[in-house]
């Protein structure tokens, strides 16, 4: 039997969606004997591999480094799962969207900097104007919200992917929860 190849992906978030995922505890190991983990900040590959059957993408997309990943990732994926609150809606990245984004970085850099007060300019990702969902670019195949989504609903997501099926969600999620 063939497993399938599930990723986990990372964005712009607190990463508390991989913690979630990591709190399946046991349930790990039976959803690897029926998956492969081929790209995960979890297991440090670099390259993001072709034929893909399901990434999860936590976090929304707030520099071109994401919206660059973003593309990549679905371009050689099956099915794409956006997972949590950020992913979702953009969430507490967003907060930034109201004010002019040099304000937030000399805010963020200059003002409440203590030591080497000043933006960066080599090697930080350039931001994006607004911090996005990732729907707002590509096509997303299953949507679970939560900040985070409890490891119990990711289990079922990714077990209900593995066996073929569309995640029913409907009453077993809420935003920010």
């Amino acid at each position: 039997m063939t497993k399938a190849r599930v990723a986990t992906v990372w964005m712009d978030g607190c990463s508390g969606c991989h913690m979630s995922f990591l709190d399946m505890d046991e349930r790990l190991l039976d959803l690897a004997d029926r998956m492969d983990l081929v790209y995960s900040p979890l297991v440090d590959l670099k390259e993001f591999p072709l034929e893909v059957d399901v990434a999860i993408i936590e976090g929304s997309v707030s520099s071109e480094e994401d919206l660059e990943k973003l593309y990549h990732v679905r371009s050689r994926t099956k099915v794409l799962v956006s997972l949590g609150d950020c992913a979702v809606t953009a969430n507490v990245p967003s907060m930034r969207n109201p004010f002019d984004l040099d304000c937030v970085l000399r805010r963020g850099y200059e003002e409440n900097a203590d030591v080497n007060r000043q933006v960066p300019v080599e090697n930080v990702p350039r931001l994006l104007p607004r911090a996005r969902p990732l729907h707002e670019f590509v096509k997303v195949d299953v949507f679970v919200p939560g900040c985070p989504p409890s490891a119990d609903l990711i289990h079922f997501v990714v077990s209900e992917l593995l066996e073929g099926r569309t995640p029913e969600l409907a009453g077993q999620c809420r935003f920010g929860a």
